[in-house]
């Protein structure tokens, strides 16, 4: 029997991935704010803050969190072949994919089966966005894009 084909989105070195190990974070009790006390009995103090390299952060998440997730937002680097005081956005464009598709599987796995991701992007990279997207998570998942001008 052959396997089915499935439309998909390549690029060089889409089969040249980092090996992530399991990662552990640690509190930065310095740098970490907690309330003093819950004010009601529905107050949640689930929530984190976390510094440092985000692909590395959404691996120690996982262990703890996958399927667990209830909405993510993100906000990539447009790809606008700029460069900024903090950080370069001109990324030949098959990196830039790279690391998206990398990040992508990772919050694929820490959503709930009702979860929500968002996506902050502009439209240089939107299309491809799109199509990678469609690619991890399923053309079937994708509930809208809006638009702001």
């Amino acid at each position: 029997m052959a396997t089915p084909q499935k439309l998909e989105l390549t690029w060089i070195g889409k089969d040249q991935r980092p090996r992530l190990e399991p990662r552990i974070l640690l509190e930065d009790t310095k740098r970490s704010y907690h309330a003093r006390q819950r004010v009601t009995d529905k107050d949640l103090f689930d929530n984190r803050l976390i510094k440092g390299d985000n692909l590395l952060a959404l691996k120690a998440l996982e262990a703890e969190f996958a399927g667990k997730v209830k909405c993510i937002y993100i906000d990539p680097p447009f790809n606008t072949q700029q460069a900024f005081d903090h950080y370069d956005d001109g990324l030949e464009h098959s990196i830039w994919l790279g690391l998206l598709r990398d990040r992508l599987e990772i919050i694929y796995r820490l959503l709930a089966s009702e979860g929500t991701l968002f996506i902050h992007i502009d439209d240089n990279e939107l299309g491809y966005l799109i199509s990678l997207a469609d690619e991890v998570f399923g053309r079937n998942n994708r509930i809208s894009i809006i638009v702001t001008v």
